[in-house]
């Protein structure tokens, strides 16, 4: 071979090496937001993962788009006050327990109820400002709109394809009762045991609020010898809307191992845990959106990338997430619950019985980086079938705003 090839061959070569290394290519696993539409979820300041290596090198913004559809048929609960009724419920399975609540002052007790039927979706603008080598911040503002799911603006999200789905593909004809309270309806309305009443429409929008975020990139010895990151984060969120005006803090940390394969293949591995206290600071007099003060969230991801001669890339990661119950544990023991269980085939319970089960889902994400931009999509499966959302679908766009 001429010695001039070869040295063209060796200089394409590390050229190559140097582009898959460039963190404006490639920084890890540089997800959106995958955050679900729970209808309690959107009035509180989740924390999102970030499983990237280090600070971008420019600022970016993110433009995150996501539609989640939401379905709870209605159903009632009550919660006995006397702590030998509490007793008595508590060695009874939760779909027989004998409770009848007559009046406050011969069986007290707490009281919900709580239907919900919506496809939600969010709008979140995310900017990244990196301020040194080992120090990001990042602002993040987060909108909702309430929407019957019509065709074409939700196209896989909407009932009658989540429905068509099910009675062509898996699940069986209506497993939960869409078709008998309607397909295409918004019914989002909760009480929650202090009388105060959530209701909202078809077409809502409202501001759900602004997150500030700090993430720390240490310098370890393992960054180079074992290719391993780790990043820590600190969070404050403001609640804007009206039936949560309030604070939340949290803290995170997360892990990434990359491992560098042949033919311009990549692997990274990672995994991330979350704690936000919720409600820390109440402005006036909020809805009880869950009594657990605290959310903690894990999640694992695997990511596989193809990079392109040009240095471009191709990745889809495959993501487990789980987050913590809404409500206090305790409370799954006594409470009591009603509905329509005769009419509908399975999940009357969920609006209420959900809250007190931990919440998990499966990720599939794909996304095409250039030094340019970031296109990702992604969606979002609850194989444990707690409607919360049932499926939902995103689409990410982030950009360099800054030389």
């Amino acid at each position: 071979m001429p010695f001039a090839l070869i040295i063209f061959l060796q200089c394409c070569a590390l050229t190559q090496a140097q582009q898959k290394d460039s963190l404006l290519v490639k920084n890890g696993i540089e997800n959106p937001s995958i955050l679900s539409t729970h209808h309690f979820g959107i009035f509180s300041s989740r924390l999102n993962t970030n499983f990237k290596y280090a600070p971008p090198l420019k600022a970016t913004v993110a433009i995150n788009y996501t539609s989640g559809n939401n379905f709870h048929p209605y159903v009632e609960s009550y919660y006995p006050k006397d702590p030998t009724v509490r007793a008595q419920q508590s060695e009874v399975a939760w779909n027989i327990r004998p409770f009848h609540f007559i009046d406050q002052e011969t069986t007290p007790a707490d009281y919900l109820n709580i239907v919900i039927d919506a496809v939600i979706k969010e709008f979140r603008a995310t900017a990244t400002i990196p301020i040194n080598q080992q120090h990001e911040i990042g602002i993040s503002l987060r909108s909702y709109l309430i929407t019957k799911g019509k065709y074409p603006f939700s196209f896989f999200t909407s009932d009658e394809s989540i429905e068509w789905f099910h009675s062509h593909v898996a699940g069986g004809e209506d497993p939960f009762g869409r078709r008998y309270y309607g397909l295409n309806q918004v019914n989002f309305k909760y009480l929650d045991r202090n009388g105060k009443t959530l209701e909202l429409n078809n077409n809502t929008f409202f501001l759900g609020g602004i997150e500030l975020s700090h993430y720390y990139y240490p310098k370890l010895n393992i960054n180079k010898s074992r290719r391993i990151f780790l990043n820590f984060g600190t969070h404050v969120g403001l609640n804007t809307s009206r039936f949560n005006s309030s604070i939340d803090v949290g803290i995170s940390a997360n892990a990434i191992k990359k491992l560098p394969l042949k033919n311009n293949y990549e692997l990274n591995i990672a995994t991330g845990l979350n704690v936000l206290r919720k409600n820390l600071i109440n402005f006036k007099e909020v809805m009880d959106l869950g009594n657990n003060p605290y959310l903690g969230t894990f999640e694992a991801e695997i990511e596989i990338t193809k990079y392109t001669l040009k240095g471009n890339y191709n990745a889809f990661g495959i993501n487990y997430h789980i987050q913590t119950r809404y409500n206090k544990k305790e409370e799954y023991d006594y409470f009591k619950l009603i509905g329509k269980w005769r009419e509908i085939n399975g999940g009357w319970q969920n609006g209420v019985y959900n809250l007190y089960q931990p919440l998990s889902s499966w990720n599939f994400i794909y996304t095409y980086g250039t030094p340019k931009y970031l296109l990702t999509l992604f969606v979002k499966e609850d194989l444990e079938v707690n409607n919360a959302p049932d499926f939902q679908t995103g689409i990410s766009l982030k950009i360099p705003i800054a030389k």
